[in-house]
Parts: structure tokens; C-alpha cells; sequence
């Protein structure tokens, strides 16, 4: 974990620093998620709806398990994958619920996501059909899958960010749309104002505090 600095001129360069440093690396992680094939798109949406308040290794390892039992395509109960002690995933019978639901209706997504339509009415639709994902989880799958076309995943990491970079006043604790859509703008805004790609930048965030470039 990396500390990062309180003062804002000081993290805009620190920022600037951790980009050229990590660039081709961050690239390289951009170009798999555009590479990624069709058939993935299942367990990469799995994968976000199991994220929020969960650990994200936890979740990775679970659509692990769960792809190796064929949730996909057979009658598999996810609920005994999410309860795993060592895997834990909070909230794991809404999301079991959530997990059941996106197998039933996938028929219907995986066509829309096969369509030639703009990231950000696609993340509506995602966010109207998908049971369980809201703004910041679809923005994450479509990241994921090299379809987020500058949309910013907000999570509270990022959002802490933007608050030290007085973007934003306060880190909220739920997001409207309207206020999804107003941070976004404002983040976009601030990337290119420091000429960094917003796609990058977003994994700038992410890695200057984990330490990792991860999905």
C-alpha cells in the first residue's frame, strides 16, 4: 500500500510521476481488457456484481470456482461458492439472488452487449437490466471488457482522490445518477486538464493506492 500525498500540488505530481512510470504497464492492462473475448462476458459481470464490499481477490477467486463448476451452463447453487470462508463475499444471498437472475436473463443482455451501441447508453441499459448493478459496477464491467469508452468506475478509493484534488467537496455516501454523471464530468474535466487519458488515469488511482493494476 502506497502512502499517498495530503497536499494537492504535491499529489497532482505525484500523480504525473506514478503515470510515466507506470504507462506502458497500465496501457498493456487496457489492451487485455479490450482483448478479452465474448465468451468471458458472463463471469467478468459475475465478477462485478460480487465486488462491492467484498474484497476483490475473494470475488476473482469465487467466479474461479464458480466457472469451474459450469455456473454458466449448468444447475449450479451459487450461494455454498459465496459463503466460502476463506472467499467470503458480503451480502452473499442477495447476491446469489442477483448471480441467478443475470444467468436467466443473459440471453438478453449478452445480444445487447454484442450491439454496436455508445458506452454511455449502454451503461444505462446495463444498469436498468442487470439486477444488482448500479453506475459504478457497470462502468467497472465495461472497463473490464474494453467498452467503458472514458466512463470513471467511482468507487470511494477514487473518490477520496478527487476530494484531496478538491474536485469534489465531500466523498458521498450513495451517488444519484445525476451526481454519478456530475463527478464523472469533473473527473474527466481534471484528466484533461493534467493530458492524461481518463481510461489511464482511472488505473493510476487505483494503483498509486493498492500498489496493484488490477481489474
Amino acid at each position: 500500500m502506497k502512502t499517498i500525498p495530503s497536499n494537492k500540488t504535491e499529489l497532482i505530481e505525484s500523480l504525473k510521476r506514478h503515470y510515466l512510470e507506470h504507462r506502458e504497464l497500465i496501457q498493456a492492462r487496457l489492451s487485455e481488457f479490450r482483448s478479452i473475448p465474448s465468451s468471458e462476458y458472463f463471469y467478468e459481470l459475475v465478477y462485478c456484481l460480487l465486488t462491492p464490499q467484498s474484497s476483490a481477490a475473494h470475488a476473482e477467486r469465487v467466479v474461479d470456482c464458480l466457472r469451474e463448476a459450469g455456473f454458466h451452463s449448468s444447475q449450479v447453487n451459487p450461494e455454498p461458492f459465496l459463503r466460502q470462508k476463506e472467499n467470503y463475499i458480503r451480502f452473499h444471498k442477495a447476491k446469489t439472488r442477483c448471480l441467478l437472475n443475470l444467468k436467466e436473463q443473459y440471453g438478453k443482455i449478452g445480444k445487447k452487449l454484442s450491439e454496436p451501441v455508445p458506452a454511455l447508453d449502454l451503461r444505462d441499459w446495463l444498469v436498468m437490466n442487470v439486477i444488482g448493478l448500479g453506475y459504478k459496477e457497470a462502468t467497472h464491467f465495461l472497463r473490464n471488457i474494453g467498452k467503458n469508452d472514458g466512463l470513471a468506475i467511482l468507487d470511494r478509493h477514487i473518490l477520496r482522490i478527487l476530494k484531496q484534488l478538491e474536485i469534489i467537496d465531500s466523498v458521498p455516501k450513495s451517488i444519484s445518477k445525476k451526481q454519478y454523471l456530475e463527478i464523472e464530468h469533473l473527473f474527466k474535466e481534471f484528466a484533461d486538464n493534467v493530458g492524461i487519458v481518463l481510461d489511464e488515469l482511472d488505473l493510476v488511482f487505483w494503483s498509486m493506492g493498492t500498489g496493484e493494476i488490477r481489474k
